[in-house]
């Protein structure tokens, strides 16, 4: 159940700060989290990839579908992804999430401490 939770509210602070501030702020957010919510390492590292690799394949794709494909196509080209831009939805998911949980990650290790 703190799995959960832990992934609803990293998601929504992550959401909500990236509206004002800079796209690193999703770090912060699933520090602040783990350091909250207790948990196992491997657990706060999963939390924060989840939540924020689920965050931004959603949003991508939201994006992706509004304009038609037609930037991520472009953008796929210029990349080595062969022109698909399902890929780099993926690949921008994956960046995210490992940022979100290597920084929970963090938070679990400055809790034990």
């Amino acid at each position: 159940m703190k799995l959960i939770i832990s992934i609803l509210i990293t998601a929504l602070l992550s959401f909500t700060a990236g509206l004002y501030l800079p796209w690193w702020s999703i770090a912060p957010a699933a520090l602040l989290v783990t350091v909250l919510i207790h948990q196992s390492p491997f657990r706060s590292w999963l939390t924060g990839f989840l939540a924020i690799f689920l965050l931004w394949g959603c949003m991508a794709i939201w994006i992706d579908i509004r304009n038609l494909h037609i930037l991520s196509g472009k953008l796929a080209e210029i990349f080595p992804l062969g022109g698909s831009s399902v890929l780099l939805v993926l690949v921008s998911a994956i960046i995210g999430g490992l940022v979100a949980g290597f920084a929970a990650l963090t938070g679990s290790y400055i809790r034990k401490r």
